[in-house]
């Protein structure tokens, strides 16, 4: 019952909150964030309502699944967003901006970092600058889609920045892989090629690999059925079991493999929407059908967050200069890249502070560091305070580059009238 009470609860307080920033003109990633910090466990779960609030981490964790299933669904639409005829006109463009950019963001952060680290060697150490660098690559694709799907948001910035946000976590995974092998034998001082080079490359060809075939058995299924509700039924089944298998991993000797989430539930997104004539209107409706689940998903990412972070100062100035050097690193680093693969002044100008923010792969991949033992702690306390400030400005900050960029426009008069008339219509039929 408490479990039930607590979804409803976050349901309708991330509602709430939207209402009430509206006037602001918030996205609403940033209202169901700041609702889930306050029915989480420093704020209404204080009061030990069991149900009304979130009491505790351990009671937040039991509706995980409702977040690995969310971020399934948000990977399967960013595949969506690899449509060839797309990539045709922006494939190039998109490959180049998602590397340089993320390389860039990791070079800055490490050389600040490392300058923070001959100050205070004694706070931050070698092997935690070299990962922290690693997790500067990483983006949030949730609120990005989000925001983009809540403004209805279109354009050549637009085509371009999904893909980008896609290609960006799977440079992540191959830096952070190797920067953290590079750490774990700087403090162990045994060199792992294995650890390095072998299974970053593995996770990402399985996960590729596995994605690919299920969206192959996606499609083929979809021909068994005349039903739309059927295939949309048969669509969210294959993905929730995509986001099943991919949580799976083995061992073949020394070689660890196990599967990207993320990357799975992509490029499943990716095959289908290439190879099913009907991917357009089942994409759509699954859309539809998602919109609870990513509201949901947002407002237990804000029950996540840690708010005790700010208790230490050595973690908020290292936190400080951490977000200072990845934003700077991801703008420049995107407006570069953009400008040598030729894109317009628009996109090289507001591309970089649509990647700005921070979430899940981040938080997963501090969750590895964590190997590290008392050098992981602090890297998931940096990183928790970093993913605290991001999640809270980086949608907001997407929202207003979009807008300046001139991607989001307001809704048209006509439009309100009609709204209006049908809402005065209903209040005078009640009456």
């Amino acid at each position: 019952m408490n479990v039930l009470l607590s979804v409803s609860v976050a349901l309708l307080a991330g509602l709430l909150m939207t209402r009430l920033f509206k006037p602001l003109r918030l996205p609403s990633v940033t209202a169901y964030l700041i609702a889930g910090v306050l029915v989480g466990p420093y704020c209404l779960g204080q009061l030990g309502l069991g149900g009304l609030g979130f009491a505790s981490m351990e009671a937040v964790d039991k509706l995980s699944l409702v977040s690995e299933v969310a971020l399934g669904f948000i990977a399967f639409a960013i595949g969506n967003e690899f449509r060839l005829e797309d990539l045709k006109k922006t494939g190039r463009q998109a490959m180049t901006i998602g590397i340089l950019q993320a390389l860039a963001a990791t070079l800055v952060v490490d050389l600040c970092l490392f300058g923070v680290h001959l100050l205070i060697p004694d706070k931050l150490t070698l092997p935690q600058v070299i990962t922290l660098g690693a997790i500067a690559t990483a983006t949030a694709p949730a609120a990005t889609l989000m925001v983009v799907r809540q403004y209805k948001a279109k354009g050549p910035l637009t085509r371009l920045l999904l893909p980008i946000v896609a290609l960006d976590d799977a440079v992540g995974l191959v830096v952070f892989a190797v920067s953290f092998g590079i750490a774990r034998t700087l403090q162990s001082n045994t060199l792992d090629l294995i650890s390095i080079l072998v299974n970053p490359l593995l996770e990402i060809v399985f996960s590729l690999l596995l994605g690919a075939l299920m969206g192959w058995v996606l499609t083929q299924l979809e021909r068994l059925f005349n039903s739309n509700t059927n295939r949309l039924n048969l669509t969210i089944a294959v993905v929730f079991l995509t986001a099943s298998l991919s949580m799976m991993s083995f061992s073949l000797g020394p070689v660890h493999v196990r599967f990207s989430p993320l990357l799975t539930c992509m490029m499943l997104g990716t095959v289908f929407c290439n190879i099913c004539p009907l991917s357009h209107d089942l994409m759509a409706a699954s859309d539809k059908w998602t919109s609870p689940l990513f509201a949901l998903f947002f407002v237990i990412s804000g029950a996540e967050l840690e708010l005790e972070v700010f208790a230490d100062l050595a973690i908020v100035g290292i936190g400080v200069v951490y977000i200072l050097s990845r934003s700077f690193g991801k703008y420049y680093g995107a407006r570069s890249s953009a400008r040598m693969s030729g894109c317009e002044p628009a996109i090289c100008k507001y591309l970089g502070i649509t990647l700005l923010p921070q979430a899940g792969v981040a938080l997963g991949m501090c969750t590895t560091a964590m190997a590290l033992g008392a050098d992981g702690a602090l890297i998931q306390n940096i990183t928790l305070f970093a993913v605290l400030i991001y999640e809270l400005v980086g949608p907001l900050l997407t929202r207003q580059a979009l807008a300046a960029a001139g991607e989001i426009h307001p809704m048209p008069d006509e439009v309100k009238h009609r709204r209006l008339h049908k809402l005065a219509a209903a209040e005078k039929k009640e009456q």
